[in-house]
């Protein structure tokens, strides 16, 4: 059973359907093909996990829409929320 689901192709974040704990193994499901990793850190249901490294100033793209900014590197596995994402609006006013 999958855990965490994407929409598209494009995205570089999945989205929990579950509590996902610390090194879970994340099965997510997108266009019918299954996706595995480890979570590197606990993420709380229905946010965001990084599914590759997402660099710092590159889009966040959930739902094949950006949806922010990554405010410093951010690891494959990772719970992706206000600590490491901004809105490109803050971005370019800074």
């Amino acid at each position: 059973m999958f855990n965490a689901m994407m929409v598209s192709a494009n995205d570089n974040v999945a989205v929990a359907i579950e509590v996902i704990s610390k090194g879970d193994l994340l099965i997510i499901k997108m266009d019918g093909e299954i996706k595995e990793l480890e979570a590197k850190e606990a993420v709380p249901i229905y946010h965001k996990v990084a599914i590759r490294d997402i660099p710092c100033s590159q889009a966040v793209i959930k739902y094949n829409e950006q949806i922010g900014i990554a405010l410093k590197d951010i690891k494959m596995g990772t719970h992706v929320h206000t600590h490491n994402l901004g809105s490109k609006i803050k971005f370019e006013e800074e």
